[in-house]
Formats: structure tokens, sequence, C-alpha cells
């Protein structure tokens, strides 16, 4: 008598595995953007804030992983975008909504409708880009990507814990003008840093990673002093990025047509 087959299998294949981390990560990126909305209810923005850049810091974590395990997916692709969609585009709309925005009524949750808008078409169009053959242009994005914008959103929120006092927080333009300001970006064609692709010489190693450590222990002692530092400096970058761009793209646009005319000679 036969033995009856056993189909069913404990462990999947090794890519099934593989994909399985950055995937957890993806989710609990989810599950900590939802989490800063129910921290923003209780009243404790703080938390919402820390809760943000927890899943910024996620965010830049899992496709790396993904990437350095082989475990890349188009599932993980898609769930990465929507866990962008929730954490840096619903939860923060809603934290400012009810920090501030709600005292303006209609007009400030319409201002949380156009910020989410923006924030679904960059991440579309970011798919879509991302099909495209890779070249020099990998190192920039179209416009300030989705957990960027989360934190520039969230800026006067942020700026109101630090111990900075350039301006007062209580102007009525702010948190609008932060909004516009930041959904402009969101869906326009400037070209920003990607910092995909940074080759670092194995000689600047050791400084870099001395670098990175004491960029994490200033943010753990001053957190919100160093998003602060951190969101102004990369709003300089911007127009830094954007020249950049152009000369790159003048360059390689040189080097394509004395390729073409090489051919022709030839």
């Amino acid at each position: 008598m036969e033995k009856p087959k056993n189909n069913l299998k404990i462990v999947a294949d090794k890519k099934s595995a593989r994909m399985l981390l950055p995937n957890m990560l993806t989710l609990i990126g989810v599950c900590i953007g939802l989490t800063s909305i129910r921290f923003a209810l209780d009243g404790r923005y703080e938390l919402a804030v820390i809760a943000i850049l927890f899943a910024a810091i996620i965010d830049g974590l899992d496709g790396r992983i993904a990437r350095l395990i082989r475990g890349t997916s188009k599932v993980g692709k898609e769930l990465d975008s929507l866990t962008d969609m929730i954490s840096f585009g619903v939860a923060p709309a809603f934290i400012m909504y009810f920090w501030k925005l709600n005292t303006l009524e209609k007009f400030g949750w319409l201002l949380c409708l156009i910020y989410v808008i923006c924030v679904a078409l960059r991440l579309a169009r970011f798919n879509i880009n991302s099909n495209q053959d890779p070249s020099w242009k990998d190192n920039f994005f179209e416009g300030v990507p989705s957990p960027a914008g989360g934190i520039l959103v969230l800026f006067p929120l942020i700026y109101s814990f630090s111990e900075f006092q350039l301006f007062s927080i209580e102007n009525k333009y702010l948190v609008p003008g932060f909004f516009i300001l930041t959904s402009i970006l969101l869906i326009s064609k400037i070209p920003t840093y990607s910092f995909k692709k940074i080759v670092v010489p194995r000689r600047l190693t050791i400084f870099l990673l001395f670098t990175l450590i004491l960029f994490f222990g200033l943010l753990l002692i001053y957190t919100y002093n160093v998003i602060v530092i951190s969101t102004l400096i990369y709003l300089l970058l911007i127009p830094i990025s954007f020249f950049h761009f152009r000369s790159l793209s003048k360059k390689f646009s040189h080097v394509s047509q004395d390729g073409e005319d090489q051919e022709d000679v030839l």
C-alpha cells in the first residue's frame, strides 16, 4: 500500500525565506505609522513624531536589506509604496491636523487632502520610473521623496519641541505654508539627491562609520534639534542637487552626441 504524499511544506524555498525579513520590516513600518496617529489622537505629539522618525529609518533599511540578501520582489515593492502612503502621507496629515490645522476648519482639512494626494502621485510616479533602465540619473529623485516629505510637513511641530527660537511657531501662515511647499516639492520634477548609490572609498570607511555613530548618538540625545538642523540642511541641498543634475545632464548629453558622431563617421 502506497503512503500518501505529503505536499505540505514547512519551510518555503530560499527566495521566499529571503523575502520574509524585508517584508516584515515594511509591515512593522505600517504599524508604526498607524500608531503615530493614535499618539496624535491622545495629544502625545512628541511620541507621534518619534514614531514617524522610526518609520523613516525602517523605510531606509528594508529596501537595502532586501537588495543585500537578494530578497527583492514585486510584492515587497508594492507593499513599500503602501507603507509610505500610510506612514508619510496619511499619518503626518492627521498629526498636523490634530495639532494645528483643525483651527483652520475646512481649509485645514483641504490642505491635508492636497498633501495626501500629492504623496500618492509622487509614489505612483516613482513606481513607474523605477522600472526604467538604470543610469546616472539613479543618483537623483524626481521631486522630494515621500519620507522626506513627511518630515518636512512635520517641521513646524518638530521645531516647537526643539531648543531653537528663531521664529514664532504661532504664526498662522507657518503650517499651511509648509503644507503647500511640501506638496509642490513632492509632485515637482526638481532633482534631489537619492543617496542610494554613494560609493565610499575603503580608506574612508572608518571615518564614515564614526560619522554615523556620532550622528545617531546626537540624535538620541538632542533628537529634535538634530532633526531641525538635518531638515534645514536637506532644504539647502535641493538647489545644489538641481544645479548638479543640470551639469551632469549637459556632460552626458555631450558624451552621447560624440558617440553618435563617431558611429556616423564609421
